[in-house]
Parts: structure tokens; sequence; C-alpha cells
């Protein structure tokens, strides 16, 4: 990218997309990593369209996953509009994984030695709008007199670095576990899903943004939803899930939302 060009061209995509903004259900929905795209400007972080297309760029199936669920719940969703490759809005601009060098031993050419004021350029133009529009939706809530609850869909692989990962989905939290232990209650009662409790991942102010700051800050009840990949390989499975993630949900709602 030239010196001093904007990140985004005019005719691209912008950096998040709201949907239903004025939801009158008690959930907000975001999607941190909905999107692989990247900026023409980045030339695809000299990676190509089938590298892209996988994990270390966006969580296959979350947005679609995050859409429908936001339908069945009547509520705002805020997703991201570009890939995690180029920042990621899940994690704390500190963080060695802001502008990762390497994904899953895959070494991404256009994230070596990017300056401090690339990042800076990137975190302008995506992070930051991202989380403002997150900020917006909550504070529009609040101001309304209207409860929240905040469910941050993502996916996660079926084997990472050789160990396979047997969970069908997992729900993870950091210092406040009411919903988390509601959803895993509710999804444990299917003896056919193997729940993961803090698995495949849990939240951590070190390697976690979106539920530290926009949930734990404001005091919100808050998950972290993450779904295996190959459950997610089909528009019927996106749509599954979401049915199964809002039953859960109305099911919990009462405990954690008044």
């Amino acid at each position: 990218m030239p010196e001093g060009a904007p990140l985004l061209a005019m005719d691209e995509p912008p950096a998040f997309t709201v949907v239903h903004a004025g939801g009158t259900g008690s959930a907000v929905v975001v999607c941190d990593h909905a999107s692989n795209r990247v900026p023409r400007s980045l030339a695809e972080l000299g990676l190509n369209q089938a590298q892209l297309a996988t994990h270390i760029a966006w969580d296959p199936g979350a947005a679609e996953v995050a859409r429908r669920l936001a339908q069945h719940l009547d509520a705002p969703l805020v997703a991201s509009g570009y890939s995690r490759l180029v920042i990621d809005c899940n994690r704390p601009l500190n963080s060695a994984e802001s502008v990762a060098e390497a994904s899953a031993s895959m070494v991404v050419p256009g994230n070596q030695a990017v300056s401090g004021a690339d990042r800076l350029i990137r975190a302008t133009t995506l992070f930051h709008p991202y989380h403002r529009a997150i900020t917006e939706v909550l504070d529009q809530r609040l101001a309304a007199g209207r409860p929240s609850a905040l469910l941050s869909v993502h996916s996660f692989t079926p084997v990472l670095n050789g160990c396979s990962r047997p969970w069908q989905a997992g729900f993870a939290y950091g210092r406040d576990p009411r919903l988390a232990l509601l959803f895993i209650d509710a999804l444990a009662a299917d003896r056919e899903i193997i729940v993961g409790h803090n698995q495949p991942y849990s939240v951590d102010d070190s390697t976690d943004y979106t539920l530290p700051v926009h949930g734990e800050r404001r005091g919100l009840a808050h998950v972290l939803i993450e779904i295996r990949q190959d459950q997610l390989r089909t528009a019927e499975e996106c749509a599954g899930w979401a049915a199964r993630l809002a039953a859960a949900y109305r099911r919990s709602e009462p405990s954690v939302v008044s």
C-alpha cells in the first residue's frame, strides 16, 4: 500500500455492517470474524484465494449462524467487514495477534514488518469503527431502557496443531459465567452434542477484546459461542445451529436479563 494512501477505496464495503439495529429482543449478536475480505490496497496480503477461504482468514459459517440467530431473537447484529488477518477485531491492539505475521503455521506475507503507521491506519479504518458500532447499538438500547445480553458468535477448526477437538460447540467466559453456564446446561440436555465448557477457548483480557470491553465493563450478561466448522458446512447446518442456540437463549433469558 503506497504511503499515505487510504486503506479502503471509495467503492469498497464498509468496515462493519449493522442489521436490524432496532431489534426489540433482549439479545445483541456480534460476529468479530464474519468476513475474509481483504482491502484491494493490500493485494490479498500475498495470499491466494484458497488460503483466504480457510479458517486463518475468518470463522467459516459464523456469519450465517449469527445472521439467522439474530433473526430468531429479533436482535441487532453487528458484523465485521474484513478479514482478521488485516486486523483482528477480537484482539487488543497491543496483542501480537492483532496483525498476525503467521496463522496456523502459515506465513502472511503482507503482515511482515508492518509499520506502526500502517497498523494505526488498519485500526482507524477497521477496528475502531466496528467497535464504535457495537457501542452505539448498546448505548441506544440503554437510552431506550431496553436490556441487552451480548452473544458473540465464532467457529473453530476440528483439528488444530494435530490435536482433535471433540466439542461440537463451546461456550466461554472470563469473569462472568452466568450466560455461558446456562447455554452449557441447555445444550447438555441433548446427549448427542459434546459441549465445551471454556473449550476450545476461554475469554481473557490479553487475548480477547469484544466481551471484556462491551460485556464485562458494562456488566452485561455475555457469552462467547464457538461452533465447530465441520458442523457448519451448509446453509441447512447453519440454520439448525442458529435455531438450537435461539432455543437455548430463550430458556436462559429470564435468568440473565431483567
